[in-house]
């Protein structure tokens, strides 16, 4: 069977780093069941991770390469294993979602007849001429997928992307496993004792969902709280996600959390494998990124469960959040700001709230739906299939 005669049975090969939790990672996943749903074959070359027992369960196929690896040397093995991949299981698309593993992609499909295409998940900033040649592999895939409006105007702007390769696709949310009605209470009860807050005499919970680095505004959110020590009764802040190794950064945090005199009320919880009942959980959602979000998938994924959303005014968070209607965007940086947020959501009136939390599940499964990113997806597959060679 030949490349070109094989668009009724596809063959997707997608290479990302590692199979951990973040939102690539889950997507790698989502559209690797979108290919298998159409009858085609789902492989994945990575160095995997937690995710990939989920992967094998879809009936996807771990092809385990140290494609996280930057070193000039195994990316040149790498685009060597990838050639074998290609011509040994007749790969017709190779879907490079990372800039190191990216580049031996684009060299295999340079020797193949492999078509080559990239999704722009960050805005990789690049402050020398070297690094923007690095990061330019990315705007080279026949199609370019943007995860958001926002990347989509980084990618014109920094590349020059014409808009007949460009395709913007924000990320998914699972709206079926996302859904506050599918959530048993167990689940909820379970995880709030696992995070010892099952005790905490109504006081509002405050979730900031994402791994321990700098960036994602844990600082802020401490901060915020501690202006909100006269609350009655005070907030504890949720902090999900891994440190990832970063254990000075977290030093850092207990330390600030001590000296502001809210260390009982911080909570750092770890990877959570029950995102929906973490939500479910929670009052408020936080996601004050001082840097802008590609898309702002947690903030999405908080919409579909009914929770308010309070996110840092800039990136993809402004198309997921709309102020005022289904949360509040606030300067990043600014920590006084979000406690002003926080408090004007903890006390709104009960209607008012709830037209606000429907207003957001329907924004959210509107325009960012699983089902929405699949098919559009596969949609760009089946161009480039048809396209002239």
């Amino acid at each position: 069977m030949s490349f070109k005669d094989a668009s009724a049975f596809m063959i997707v090969l997608q290479v990302i780093p590692e199979l951990e939790a973040g939102g690539a990672e889950r997507t790698t996943l989502e559209v690797a069941e979108a290919v298998i749903a159409d009858g085609g074959r789902a492989l994945v070359a990575s160095q995997g991770g937690r995710l990939e027992d989920e992967l094998t369960a879809l009936g996807g196929e771990l092809l385990r390469l140290p494609v996280a690896s930057k070193n000039p040397l195994t990316l040149w093995s790498n685009m060597r294993a990838l050639i074998a991949i290609i011509k040994r299981e007749a790969v017709q698309i190779v879907h490079a979602r990372s800039r190191a593993p990216a580049w031996s992609a684009k060299w295999a499909c340079d020797r193949t007849e492999a078509h080559f295409v990239t999704t722009y998940h960050g805005t990789y900033n690049a402050r020398s001429a070297l690094k923007r040649r690095y990061n330019s592999v990315m705007a080279l895939g026949e199609r370019v997928i943007a995860n958001s409006q926002f990347i989509g105007e980084h990618v014109r702007a920094e590349h020059g992307v014409d808009e007949a390769r460009l395709a913007v696709i924000p990320r998914g949310v699972d709206l079926e496993r996302f859904d506050p009605a599918v959530v048993a209470s167990g689940r909820v009860a379970d995880l709030a004792r696992s995070w010892g807050v099952d005790d905490l005499a109504g006081a509002p919970l405050l979730l900031l969902p994402g791994r321990l680095t700098g960036w994602k505004g844990q600082r802020e959110a401490i901060r915020a709280l501690a202006s909100l020590n006269g609350t009655d009764p005070a907030p504890h802040l949720l902090l999900v996600g891994d440190a990832q190794g970063r254990e000075t950064y977290v030093a850092e945090l207990e330390a600030l959390a001590r000296s502001l005199r809210v260390a009982e009320r911080v909570h750092r919880v770890g990877h959570c494998s029950d995102m929906p009942a973490a939500l479910a959980l929670c009052d408020l959602v936080l996601t004050p990124s001082v840097e802008p979000e590609a898309f702002g998938r947690t903030a999405a994924e908080a919409g579909a469960m009914g929770r308010l959303v309070i996110a840092a005014d800039h990136g993809g968070a402004r198309e997921v959040v709309i102020e005022g209607e289904t949360g509040w965007r606030v300067a990043p940086g600014d920590s006084q700001a979000l406690a002003t947020a926080i408090a004007t959501a903890l006390g709104l009136d009960r209607n008012l709230h709830d037209r606000m939390t429907q207003a957001a599940r329907d924004h959210v499964a509107a325009h960012f739906s699983t089902r929405s990113l699949q098919a559009s997806t596969l949609r760009v597959y089946h161009e480039v299939l048809n396209s002239s060679p």
